[in-house]
């Protein structure tokens, strides 16, 4: 297969990465079938989708014209036999290994042999599960960051991804106008993932668990000191601390570090089972929308 012959794009997950996935394919083109097996996930994304397609427009990076295209190239299902006959597959489903097994093994009998396979993992490498897609050879991490923000892609093969795969997905992430990082081998946590997480383990160690300074101010450090628009806990915040949680969870199984647990219950009892996921929810470090660290006053110390 070559890059021209991609035509249709099958995004398993319409949580926040496979919404803005969904649309970036739909932007530059592509026909998206965008497939979530939870009925109330795929309305949130019939919501979403659209809103993020208005903010784009908002931002003049996108005409309203070319954002009336792109949101009628995109069909949502709950069915899977929908997008049998797509040419890539992006999974964003949560980071759990057997979860994502079990949806490459469903569609690897009912896509056709020519789809490509890809996972949007955060936290895993592609081998953990790279015998349940059917077609090793064809599959590979596709990792984004965030199409409109930080337009950069991971591709990390494993052992058995063949080459073909790797220059195909190399040539897709360029026509979706996203920047491809190729990893020489795989690495949890990829490449600005794994400096990025370095960044968030010290600011959740220097705020949440040593008390050292307050979550605020730890942001206010960064963005000062590397000019960047948010800290660390605006970031997570960002992210998800859905998503924050099961990193840091999976870390702790790992580890088997007491204190590694310690934060991951942390952010399940005082974020998660509160329902605070961050922006997409409306709370997290922050309150939405209009988070403090977006006011202007806020470099200047303002504590709120």
């Amino acid at each position: 297969m070559k890059v021209d012959d991609i035509r249709k794009i099958l995004v398993v997950g319409t949580g926040t990465m496979g919404q803005k996935i969904a649309l970036q394919c739909a932007r530059y083109g592509y026909e998206v079938v965008a497939y979530d097996p939870l009925a109330k996930s795929l309305e949130n994304a019939r919501v979403k989708i659209p809103a993020l397609a208005e903010e784009l427009v908002a931002q003049q990076k996108m005409t309203p014209r070319d954002s009336e295209a792109a949101l009628s190239r995109i069909h949502y299902t709950c069915q899977p036999e929908d997008g049998a006959d797509a040419d890539l597959l992006s999974e964003s489903a949560p980071e759990a290994v057997d979860l994502k097994a079990k949806i490459f093994g469903q569609f690897n009998q009912i896509c056709g042999p020519k789809t490509i396979f890809t996972t949007n993992t955060s936290t895993l490498v592609p081998s953990m599960y790279a015998k349940a897609t059917g077609r090793p050879a064809q599959f590979a991490a596709l990792h984004f960051l965030d199409p409109f923000r930080a337009p950069l892609v991971d591709i990390m093969p494993h052992p058995g991804t063949s080459p073909e795969t790797v220059e195909l997905l190399v040539a897709f992430a360029k026509t979706i106008k996203q920047v491809p990082l190729v990893l020489k081998k795989e690495f949890p946590g990829y490449v600005s993932n794994a400096i990025v997480g370095r960044m968030n383990d010290a600011a959740i160690k220097i705020a949440l668990v040593d008390k050292v300074a307050s979550v605020e101010d730890v942001d206010r450090a960064v963005m000062i000191h590397l000019g960047m628009t948010f800290g660390p806990f605006g970031l997570m915040d960002f992210v998800g601390l859905d998503t924050v949680w099961h990193v840091n969870q999976a870390a702790a199984n790992e580890s088997g570090d007491p204190v590694a647990q310690q934060v991951a219950d942390m952010f399940k009892r005082d974020y998660i089972d509160k329902g605070w996921l961050g922006r997409k929810s409306g709370r997290g470090f922050y309150t939405y929308p209009d988070p403090l660290f977006e006011r202007p006053e806020f470099l200047g110390g303002d504590p709120g």
